[in-house]
């Protein structure tokens, strides 16, 4: 176990990169092979767009890393967090650092970008995509990223997490973010079974829908148990959703100054602004 935790503690930038590469690519292909919504667009051009943002929160995550060295130092250095108050197995380790992270830094986060006005205005960005596919998954405002990054970093101190469970953790984020956004048909049978426990591709296109109730439902990135617990789940008939937002005109979401300028927006009308 010990081995297999240090290859992610080890593994360098472009080893990342490749991974991110190879969950886009995958899921790619199974998107033109069996597509679940048949769009009209232009599937190369929509992924150079969403690129773009990937771009951006790459460059952001390198100065988080950077930045964040310092803090898995001195938390190994001084035993700190409540990991080092237990003696438990490193599996039970890694899966408590996993749950914690997935929770706070995916589910509640996500939940207060949706709930908070000034942090919905940097997450409406990724709600703006009208053709919803695998490079969604990359479609985030460097706010937005921010907001993630700190609420991980949180969670990273109070648990006393390793550097080696927190890529792991990262990893499997990449892995399912490109594969529930991802534009393939899955049968509603195994959907569903599998969305007992983890966010699968159709439960997570709820999400995506371009008007609430179902906006504000399924915030979970790997577990489902989140949105079961906490009454924000949903499943339904995928073939029902239509992807936007009702907020922004569907014309502006391959407008990449546009879409970047939306948080400062003020013309951007919020449901919420008197």
């Amino acid at each position: 176990m010990e081995n297999f935790l240090n290859f992610f503690e080890n593994m360098p930038s472009w080893q990342k990169l490749v991974w991110i590469f190879i969950c886009i690519s995958a899921n790619w292909i199974i998107e033109l092979l069996i597509p679940l919504v048949k769009f009209s667009y232009k599937k190369v051009k929509h992924a150079g767009v969403n690129m773009v943002f990937l771009a951006s929160d790459v460059s952001l995550n390198l100065l988080f890393g950077i930045f964040t060295v310092g803090v898995f130092s001195w938390l190994s250095t001084n035993q700190f967090g409540l990991l080092y108050l237990l003696e438990l197995p490193i599996w039970v380790e890694l899966a408590i650092a996993v749950l914690a992270l997935d929770f706070a830094a995916q589910y509640l986060v996500h939940y207060l970008l949706h709930k908070v006005p000034f942090m919905w205005r940097f997450h409406m960005i990724h709600h703006s995509d009208t053709n919803v596919d695998a490079t969604s998954a990359t479609r985030h405002h460097p706010g937005d990223y921010a907001f993630r990054e700190i609420f991980a970093l949180i969670m990273i101190v109070i648990f006393g997490i390793p550097l080696a469970y927190y890529l792991f953790y990262r990893m499997a984020t990449v892995f399912f973010g490109y594969l529930t956004h991802a534009n393939f048909y899955v049968p509603h049978k195994i959907d569903k079974a599998f969305s007992y426990i983890f966010i699968t591709p159709n439960m997570h296109k709820f999400h995506h829908h371009y008007q609430l109730p179902w906006t504000d439902t399924n915030f979970g990135n790997i577990f489902s148990f989140w949105d079961r617990i906490f009454g924000t789940l949903t499943h339904d008939d995928p073939k029902k959703i239509q992807y936007g937002l009702d907020l922004l005109d569907d014309s502006t979401d391959q407008d990449i100054v546009y879409q970047f300028k939306i948080p400062f927006n003020k013309n951007i009308k919020l449901k919420t602004d008197s």
